[in-house]
């Protein structure tokens, strides 16, 4: 079974034995794997010594509050068994869900080809649509306390036999699963006692985050009715809805009833709405003025309008000039150069080169397709980070030339950088597994008649009526950066990066 070959081994202090004695004698312990594995399957019985997690309590924030239960995150250590057991479950549940239709397509956790860059993407090509037309957009950033902690077990079966049309064993299996669970807190080598588990799904498991899924499919169903378009991330959600500055009351009366609906839907399900973490931002051209609105109702709270808000580690602000997020950047990263700068002296080339990759090159590169014809002066100040950390690297002096060192190291500067990641995007498209929210906003070019640039698959290129908007949209500028490419490159089917 290559599920249990090609699994890493992180050993749990529940397991019996420790990591090293497992890799060490790891062949002889396939079969063994396997068998339970497939008597696990077949019986639908989840064996009950696999189903006690060890509770380690871990900050949300590192400047959270350490006496606040909310500030700490419940992640569930589970033992190596159990989680190989959840994980030939969970790759047949979602193939199952796959082959059947059955994932909601603008759902991006836990998917192949999805992540919080392709969500955010999606979402940003909206927004700046939006704005290119003249609209303003609301966007409401929701918060649930505890998500995983409430999910009901009965429901949630019920869900899966109803919804989802699991049943027999696989139906049999999922209620041994989430029943008879206990778990105990450990902190500092101290234990408390064992408790039963009668309500949620581990964090920290492979099986749990799916079932969080599956289980708030119906959530959409609530938003869909009043009119909004969403996008969800495992339990962010972000309805937003477009309006002509005309129809602001409007508008705001359909945000409030939406989110009125989606509280009396947590209710039942058991799932709570934090009303004091969510935020809500009216995003407006910074060339007109925008409707005098102060706070929408949040169930039984009036919430402020924020000019800025934070989804998926990417801060938005409300005319989408990205000049906070770009700002936060520059500030950690030049905090993390600063203390590499300081024991560059003891470290060889190779390992100060791993630090920056580490520390700074994954804050530049995430989500950085949304800079994508952003103004130079806003990417010249990443690309001074870019350049910093390069000295850093070479030891070099200030006004040294930047050039030969990024040459040297094989780094793209960061308009580039950019620019390859929407190419990439654009690719994946096309060619490979990508969302379907992705796909759905390139066309390839209609000819009336039969021309040899055909076989170029070139991208129909839609007009925009602003630079400072339409321009940057993914819809518009993804299309003339692919075609800009050349032929051969277009037409090969496999990147190698």
């Amino acid at each position: 079974m290559d599920l249990v070959t090609r699994s890493k081994i992180k050993a749990c202090s529940l397991d019996p034995s420790p990591a090293t004695i497992m890799k060490e004698y790891y062949c002889e312990l396939v079969p063994v794997f396997k068998t339970i594995i497939n008597l696990s399957l077949s019986t639908g019985v989840m064996p009950d010594d696999q189903k006690t997690a060890l509770l380690k309590p871990l900050l949300k924030k590192p400047n959270a509050d350490f006496e606040q239960f909310s500030s700490f995150r419940p992640v569930s250590n589970l033992k190596f068994l159990s989680k190989l057991i959840e994980k030939s479950a969970c790759l047949q549940l979602n193939k199952y869900l796959v082959n059947n239709s059955l994932h909601e397509p603008l759902q991006s956790a836990y998917k192949v080809g999805h992540s919080t860059e392709t969500a955010l993407l999606a979402i940003t090509d909206d927004i700046l649509l939006s704005l290119d037309r003249g609209e303003n957009v609301f966007l409401v950033l929701l918060d649930l306390s505890a998500a995983f902690d409430t999910v009901n077990h009965s429901r949630l079966l019920s869900r899966l036999q109803d919804t989802f049309g699991i049943q027999g064993t696989v139906l049999k299996w999922f209620e041994s699963y989430l029943t008879n669970r206990s778990q105990f807190v450990n902190i500092n080598a101290s234990n408390s006692s064992v408790r039963e588990l009668t309500v949620g799904i581990p964090q920290g498991s492979v099986m749990g985050p799916v079932l969080y899924l599956l289980y708030t499919t119906p959530l959409v169903d609530v938003i869909r009715s009043h009119g909004l378009d969403y996008h969800m991330y495992a339990d962010d959600n972000q309805p937003y809805l477009s309006f002509a500055t005309q129809d602001v009351d409007q508008a705001k009366s359909k945000i409030e009833e939406c989110i009125t609906s989606i509280c009396k839907w947590m209710g039942v399900n058991e799932l709570k709405l934090n009303h004091d973490k969510t935020e809500i931002v009216m995003f407006h051209s910074k060339f007109r003025v925008p409707p005098a609105v102060q706070s929408l109702r949040v169930g039984m709270e009036n919430v402020n309008l924020s000019s800025f808000a934070k989804s998926l580690g990417v801060t938005f602000d409300d005319t989408m000039s990205f000049d906070n997020q770009i700002s936060n950047v520059c500030k950690s990263s030049f905090y993390s150069l600063r203390n590499i700068s300081r024991i560059r002296k003891y470290l060889d080339k190779e390992s100060a080169a791993t630090l920056i990759h580490a520390y700074i090159t994954s804050k530049l590169d995430y989500c950085n397709s949304l800079l994508v014809g952003m103004p130079k002066f806003q990417l010249q100040r990443l690309q001074y980070v870019q350049n910093t950390a390069a000295r850093v690297v070479c030891q070099g002096r200030k006004y040294d030339h930047i050039t030969p060192m990024l040459q040297d190291f094989h780094w793209l500067p960061i308009h580039y950088r950019t620019v390859f990641k929407i190419i990439l995007t654009v690719f994946k498209c096309l060619n490979t597994e990508a969302p379907e929210y992705l796909k759905r906003k390139l066309h390839y070019r209609q000819y009336s008649r039969s021309l040899r640039s055909v076989s170029n698959k070139l991208l129909k290129e839609p007009r925009s009526r602003t630079k400072t908007y339409g321009d940057r949209a993914f819809s518009n500028i993804a299309p003339r950066l692919w075609n800009g490419i050349p032929n051969d490159i277009r037409n090969i089917t496999t990147f190698k990066l």
